[in-house]
């Protein structure tokens, strides 16, 4: 029996974590209860995520998808909030590391023919000149010989667009000693995996409005909102950016407050 079999149900167990080194699933029996409608502020990238996760789930036509932007700004928050929205239609979530990529094939080899419909969440994916863990994603996500699996889908989450490192050099067009030759060539490689994700989402750090309404969905009812609004502000200069973690981890630590 492959390892990634052992003890796992996938018909009671919504979730698991890919272990490289033991080369096992870990099942997470209990994920984060965040809700799509705790998600404020991404009301359209929340929309069209889903849009195709439901269409996913209907086995019909959909893309993999690569969530991009700025930090805090519920990338990952969003892909847990599907799991406790869709786990009970049979949606399933793997998280696999990048580091652990190359066990990809291995893994989707092994539910190919499972009943429920899985996303495998790759969480900050992005690679740095050298790497090429890349490369297991490319038949994951377009296929080799055989077709990939209808019933796995690959969601990532990314800092960068392109998933891989971009520099000026990269925009050059005139010929510099010791440049490669194929120049275009390189470009195109760095585009090619983050092309393969057939929807792409950007997200954006919030405005101070957007940044107040999480704060208040957060509180609920208080007796001084205005007060609460000056703190939260404070709160978010201090971190330096307004965000959806922003407003969560003020909440942890003034909760009780006001």
């Amino acid at each position: 029996m492959h390892p990634t079999h052992r003890s796992i149900d996938w018909r009671h167990t919504p979730a698991a974590i890919w272990r490289g080194r033991s080369q096992t699933l870990r099942p997470v029996p209990h994920p984060d209860p965040v809700r799509l409608d705790d998600l404020l502020g991404i009301a359209p990238q929340k929309a069209k995520l889903v849009q195709n996760t439901e269409r996913f789930l209907a086995g019909q036509p959909c893309n993999h998808v690569l969530l991009w932007g700025s930090r805090g700004t519920g990338k990952s928050s969003i892909v847990k909030a599907l799991l406790n929205e869709y786990s009970p239609r049979g949606l399933r979530v793997i998280e696999v590391d990048k580091d652990d990529l190359h066990d990809l094939p291995d893994i989707v080899d092994d539910i190919r023919d499972r009943s429920q419909r899985f996303i495998i969440y790759c969480d900050d994916l992005s690679f740095e000149d050298g790497e090429n863990q890349y490369k297991h994603l490319k038949s994951v996500l377009e296929g080799s010989l055989e077709l990939p699996p209808e019933n796995v889908r690959i969601y990532a989450t990314s800092n960068r667009r392109h998933l891989l490192p971009e520099y000026m050099k990269d925009n050059e067009q005139t010929q510099v000693v010791n440049r490669e030759l194929h120049h275009g060539d390189v470009v195109e490689e760095k585009i090619s995996l983050s092309d393969r994700f057939g929807l792409g989402l950007s997200f954006y750090p919030i405005n101070e409005t957007q940044y107040f309404d999480i704060v208040d969905h957060l509180f609920g009812t208080v007796q001084d909102r205005e007060q609460l609004h000056v703190r939260a502000r404070r709160f978010s200069m201090e971190k330096g950016v307004r965000s959806g973690r922003t407003a969560r981890q003020f909440y942890n630590q003034f909760v009780g407050e006001f």
